[in-house]
């Protein structure tokens, strides 16, 4: 099992298209084996999947991200923890351990119908986490 998160400052990046780097775990007998931090280089929204496939990670944990995103991840088979926010590596073994809180309802297109995916950073997504990922808790 590979687990990717998407990482800034140790905490998990609140916006899945804007996300610089993620950081990836290695699981072996159900607890990290290696953890490593992968930079993006600027790939945005669908092309982080592509980014995410190639270095075959099947798990994604991640704040909020877009409908053309979850599509992405959903058609590279890659499964999908949103809505969560906090520390990375506390949000990895929560998993692990059966016990993290998230929400399959997390998204960031619900500003409108004039939001569009590019304009959740400017919308705050990072500083404004109960719009973007905590639908539905």
């Amino acid at each position: 099992m590979r687990i990717a998160v998407t990482y800034e400052n140790g905490q998990i990046f609140q916006h899945f298209g804007h996300t610089e780097r993620f950081k990836v775990y290695d699981i072996a007998n159900g607890a990290v084996t290696v953890s490593t931090i992968v930079n993006t280089n600027g790939s945005g929204h669908g092309a982080l999947a592509d980014v995410l496939k190639k270095i075959d990670v099947d798990t994604l944990i991640c704040g909020g991200i877009g409908g053309g995103a979850k599509t992405a991840l959903n058609e590279a088979n890659i499964k999908l923890y949103g809505g969560v926010s906090g520390d990375a590596d506390a949000a990895v073994e929560a998993l692990l351990a059966g016990k993290l809180v998230f929400s399959p309802e997390a998204n960031c297109d619900h500003h409108g119908e004039h939001h569009h995916e590019g304009a959740c950073g400017e919308h705050g997504c990072g500083g404004h986490e109960h719009h973007c990922g905590n639908h539905g808790k």
